[in-house]
């Protein structure tokens, strides 16, 4: 639909929608340009603090994703009519609380009645406009980090059909809630030769490794056996733990992906995995990808080396 509209002429737009990136940065001075994201979904957990959030933590992964510092948002909430108010409560105080430990200023918001709760936040960032990250500056040679691990799509899918066990829980909701701002400033402050950054989201790992690859004009090697799981999530995938969003993203990408015969097909499952407020996929210059894993791994992150960038070649992207 978006490429049914208009083209925008302005040459301080430096990230559109014309390109499938994480947020728009618009450019105001030659030192700075805002970096702005919105997003917004159902509940995932049942607790309604968690839910807020998880809802927070993820629409500001995006600020994050660009090498940006988040400044400002405002909320946008759907809630019933006649819904509990302490409910409500409870979800913007959830948010509110992980936007305060982002240093992120609440400014306001817009509200609806709508039988269905919905929640999340539209964010505002900063960042120097020529140190944007983007998905599509990969280069040959690269090494791919990403920094969390994949599976909270099939948690979730557990968690809402009453199957999921209180470790796996817990290791999808820490994982939800845990901002990547860490993993941003370790790798902005560090001078760190990062080439292309995505946040690995709704389109699951594929998804989103297929916008970096094509976008850059390379392709990709992802090596099964370095790509971290939460505690639980190969159980749901054999348990039939399968979200609609798995699957659709399965019959989109798949194609694109060629795998090596050992790669357990639990694992093929999991890479197309809808993530909520997932890791950071960084492709990062080779002689810098040592030296950021291990301030990755010293500043707390569980950033884990999963592959290489390729020559421009098909398939797009192969699983070793």
């Amino acid at each position: 639909m978006l490429g049914k509209l208009a083209r925008q002429n302005n040459p301080n737009v430096l990230v559109g929608f014309d390109t499938a990136d994480d947020a728009g940065v618009y450019k105001i001075s030659a030192t700075q340009a805002l970096v702005q994201t919105v997003d917004f979904f159902t509940p995932i957990v049942d607790d309604p603090f968690t839910f807020g959030q998880i809802a927070a933590t993820n629409s500001l992964s995006d600020v994050y994703a660009m090498g940006g510092r988040p400044l400002s948002a405002l909320a946008i909430v759907c809630f019933p009519e006649k819904g509990d108010l302490d409910v409500l409560q409870q979800i913007l105080a959830g948010g509110l609380s992980k936007m305060m430990e982002a240093g992120c200023a609440v400014i306001g918001g817009h509200s609806v009645r709508d039988p269905e709760i919905k929640f999340g936040y539209a964010v505002t960032g900063s960042i120097h406009p020529e140190r944007v990250w983007k998905n599509s500056g990969a280069l040959e040679g690269d090494r791919l980090i990403f920094t969390k691990a994949l599976g909270t799509g099939v948690i979730s899918t557990a968690i809402k059909r009453g199957e999921a066990k209180q470790q796996w829980m817990e290791a999808a909701t820490e994982s939800m809630t845990t901002l990547n701002a860490k993993a941003a400033q370790i790798a902005v402050e560090g001078g760190f030769a990062v080439h292309a950054a995505t946040d690995i989201t709704g389109f699951g790992l594929i998804g989103h490794a297929r916008e970096m690859a094509s976008g850059s004009g390379v392709a990709l090697r992802l090596v099964a056996e370095k790509i971290p799981l939460l505690a639980g999530a190969i159980e749901c995938v054999r348990a039939g733990f399968v979200p609609a969003g798995l699957k659709n993203n399965r019959d989109f990408a798949e194609f694109m992906v060629s795998y090596r015969n050992e790669v357990p097909e639990e694992i093929r499952t999991m890479l197309y995995d809808p993530q909520t407020a997932g890791g950071l996929l960084l492709a990062v210059a080779q002689a810098d990808s040592a030296k950021l894993m291990d301030a990755l791994q010293v500043g707390g992150v569980p950033a884990a080396a999963i592959g290489e960038v390729l020559p421009a070649r098909k398939p797009l992207i192969e699983v070793v």
